[in-house]
């Protein structure tokens, strides 16, 4: 007797003793419960088909041998076989198409509803709802609303006081720092592809004869570009940097965002897009609606002045 098959029938034995173990030796076993016995009755069927169908086709892998007509392509001496699709097979594609086209007309169709589709529609109408109510606030209470989505979203990276906990992130409490600003002149910036497309180009750094020029120049952006200072002033437009930034670092509509200070637009293209600088990547913030990035980056400025 070939050894699969005595393999498959210790296999299939010790399935249905397991089978029978876990079920008709608990409280009540086989004899009370109608439930258990169909249990063990289906466990029972599906191991004998399971083993049947193993056995059959690893003998058949044993012991057939392909005949056919071959085509008359091969490829490096491999040939294919003209053999007819199994009409098994055939029939169970043919249904599966059409219930695939069913289901997607039908059954399941693409338009029908979904969680998903119900609770992107509730963000929408909650947004829209938002936007509207909250449409005219200003001032303080536009920065009172910011501190409030600040200390639910980014206090768990730069702290309740913004300080950057140790450097974990950016201190908020100053415009920019010294590091910030030496790794965008020498890696490039290209985050704020929403407001500033073209982006800040690397290797600016050799627009400047020494490491004490730039020095300077870094020096000059974080004090926040001082009207007295015109040694800074100067290397600021030998390193061509008044050609986005604008003059006095106001920062130019599509070229270059404001360095002279914090202000509501600058925060906001961070929020937009996030930001890769010499700390690490901070993500963008998509969560946000319109509103809410206009208010964290209303009380994000504040803090600075």
């Amino acid at each position: 007797m070939n050894k699969l098959y005595i393999w498959a029938v210790v296999f299939a034995a010790l399935m249905i003793v397991l089978t029978y173990l876990s079920v008709g030796t608990t409280e009540g076993g086989l004899n009370d419960d109608v439930v258990n016995q169909l249990a063990v009755a289906g466990a029972v069927a599906l191991v004998v088909i399971s083993v049947f169908v193993v056995v059959k086709y690893v003998r058949q892998m044993q012991v057939d041998t392909a005949d056919g007509d071959l085509a008359e392509e091969s490829w490096d001496g491999i040939g294919e076989y003209l053999n007819e699709v199994p009409k098994g097979w055939a029939i169970l594609y043919i249904l599966t198409m059409i219930w695939g086209m069913w289901y997607f007309t039908m059954g399941y169709p693409v338009n029908a509803y979904s969680q998903i589709g119900e609770y992107n529609e509730d963000v929408a109408a909650h947004d829209a709802k938002f936007a509207a109510e909250y449409k005219g606030i200003t001032g303080n209470r536009l920065v009172e609303m910011g501190e409030s989505v600040f200390l639910a979203e980014c206090k768990v990276c730069h702290g309740i006081s913004a300080d950057g906990i140790d450097g974990k992130a950016a201190n908020l409490n100053q415009r920019i720092e010294a590091v910030a600003v030496k790794h965008a002149i020498m890696n490039g910036a290209n985050n704020f592809t929403t407001d500033f497309p073209g982006g800040m180009p690397p290797g600016l750094n050799y627009m400047f004869a020494s490491e004490a020029e730039l020095d300077e120049l870094v020096n000059y952006v974080v004090a926040g570009m001082p009207a007295d200072d015109t040694r800074g002033a100067e290397l600021f437009a030998q390193g061509t940097c008044n050609g986005c930034h604008g003059d006095t670092g106001e920062g130019m509509p599509y070229a270059g965002p404001k360095i002279n200070g914090y202000d509501i637009a600058t925060v906001s293209s961070v929020l937009k897009d996030g930001k890769k600088g010499a700390i690490g990547t901070m993500p963008k913030f998509e969560r946000l609606n319109a509103k809410q990035i206009e208010a964290v980056s209303a009380y994000i400025t504040s803090l600075s002045k």
